[in-house]
This record gives C-alpha cells, sequence and structure tokens, in this order.
C-alpha cells in the first residue's frame, strides 16, 4: 500500500498563494510600519540609526518618486497617479496571469512589485501623498527617503530584470545548440 495519499498543493494553487504571501507580507509590513512612523514620530522627525549613513526619518511625499510631481497641483497628481496606478495594476495582473506556474523567480518579483504598488495606492487613497522613512546618506548627500513599498519595487524590478536575463541567455543557448544539430 502506497503512502501517496499525503496531500499535495497543485502547481497553480502553489502560484497564487505564492502570490498572496509575498503580495500580502509587503503590503502587511509596509501599512504596519508606516502607521508605526505615523504614530511614534513628529513630521520630520529623524533618528540616527547609523551616524553618517542611515536614520528613521518621517516625510511625506506628494510626488511620485524621488518628489517628482511634488509642486504640481493636487487634483493633477490625483489624475496621474490613479491613471498611472490603474494601467501598472493592470499590466502587473496581466504578467501574473501569464507567468508559467513553475517560474517562481519571475513569480516572487511580479508579487513584490504587486505588494509595493497597492502599499504605495494605499497611502495615495488614504492621504494622498506617501509616507517615507528610510533615510541613506553620507554626510549631507542623501538618497530620497523611501519605505518598505519602494524597497519592494525596487527588488522586484531587479529579480525581474534578471529573470528576463536569464530567459534570454537560455534562449540564445537553445538557439545556439539548434544550430549546432543543422550543421
Amino acid at each position: 500500500m502506497s503512502h501517496s495519499s499525503s496531500k499535495t498543493v497543485p502547481l497553480m494553487s502553489q502560484k497564487w498563494t505564492l502570490l498572496i504571501l509575498v503580495a500580502g507580507g509587503i503590503i502587511l509590513l509596509d501599512q504596519i510600519s508606516k502607521l508605526y512612523i505615523d504614530h511614534a514620530f513628529a513630521l520630520h522627525e529623524s533618528i540616527p540609526v547609523i551616524p553618517d549613513l542611515f536614520s528613521i526619518t518621517y516625510v511625506r511625499n506628494p510626488g511620485a518618486a524621488f518628489g517628482m510631481f511634488a509642486n504640481r497641483s493636487a487634483l493633477f497628481r490625483n489624475i496621474l497617479f490613479s491613471g498611472v496606478a490603474v494601467v501598472a495594476l493592470g499590466f502587473l495582473s496581466m504578467m501574473i496571469y501569464q507567468t508559467p506556474k513553475e517560474d517562481r523567480w519571475q513569480m516572487v518579483s511580479l508579487s513584490l512589485l504587486l505588494g509595493g504598488a497597492i502599499g504605495n495606492i494605499a497611502d495615495r487613497i488614504r492621504m494622498g501623498e506617501v509616507i517615507d522613512f528610510l533615510d541613506f546618506y553620507i554626510g549631507v548627500y542623501h538618497w530620497p527617503a523611501f519605505n518598505v513599498a519602494d524597497s519592494a519595487i525596487s527588488i522586484g524590478v531587479t529579480l525581474l530584470l534578471l529573470a528576463m536575463l536569464r530567459d534570454m541567455k537560455a534562449q540564445k543557448t537553445d538557439e545556439e545548440q539548434g544550430a549546432d544539430k543543422v550543421e
């Protein structure tokens, strides 16, 4: 008698489970960290963690990445960011749906992107701006402050690019092997 009756999760379910765990975890961590910063810090308050390198600094960003469009009207920003959010979420949804269930790297990268996007969209819907607090700098030279959602987006983009490079390399290798067989 075989013990193959143990429950296994079908690959399709694993794909969606991975998406929910990663994206959901990012959204939860992002929103909890922003809620903590909003309640525990005064706006523009900064606490050095590693002197001359990293501080927790509470800022609000009404603009996009690196404060782009921060000086534009709230109406302009709301229309622009809402439109971009709808397009981005639609594009991510399409990519997630089309990703093969076996391609976990791409699923993780897309899940990070989705979780980060939803985390920042939630702030924009709730407050019209995003809470940022991770402040890296050397002396007086500061990188723009960012948050958990921004980090997830950056890591997701990096992993997605690496997955694309991997796939391009594999395709090139397959093509070269196919050409060798023809000769």
